[in-house]
């Protein structure tokens, strides 16, 4: 089962135990990646009392072409060693994917691991150069460039584009 809450729904236990299982599950998991994390729509799965997997959705904006999409970017989408390729991940992307809907694209960035389970539920991976708007202005991040995957939604993408 996969309970759904926002960010501020989240007892400080339950968001402990989600920063737990990101930490164990990527190697170089930081506080950047933390706050990417939060300020949206949590994806819960329990084993019990345990925690053994998690996905968020949080707004984003992107810039493709000369247009703003209100993306509903995936983060944080870990499941326990214990308990893996046991549909586990595959529950917590559909709830995600039920929430896509109130935007006109999704998107996140996937690990290598992590790439066929997104790429068999129809996400698409983005084979165009990748750009971060930072401090210092539009960053170039080639080390994103072929781990973006977005899923199709209301706006048409280029997905050779920037």
């Amino acid at each position: 089962m996969v309970r759904i809450a926002h960010t501020a729904q989240l007892p400080a236990a339950d968001l402990l135990a989600v920063r737990a299982l990101l930490e164990g599950a990527f190697t170089d998991f930081d506080p950047p990646g933390w706050e990417n994390t939060l300020g949206g729509l949590h994806a819960l799965t329990f084993d019990g009392d345990q925690l053994i997997g998690h996905a968020s959705l949080v707004q984003r904006r992107l810039l493709h072409g000369e247009r703003v999409v209100n993306t509903g970017y995936v983060e944080g989408v870990a499941v326990h060693p214990d308990h893996r390729r046991r549909g586990v991940a595959s529950a917590l992307m559909a709830a995600m994917e039920e929430l896509l809907p109130g935007y006109e694209v999704g998107a996140l960035s996937a690990t290598k691991a992590g790439a066929p389970l997104y790429a068999g539920r129809g996400w698409q991976q983005w084979r165009g150069p990748t750009f971060a708007l930072t401090p210092d202005g539009v960053q170039r991040t080639e080390d994103d460039d072929g781990g973006v995957y977005v899923f199709p939604g209301r706006v048409s993408l280029d997905l050779e584009g920037s």
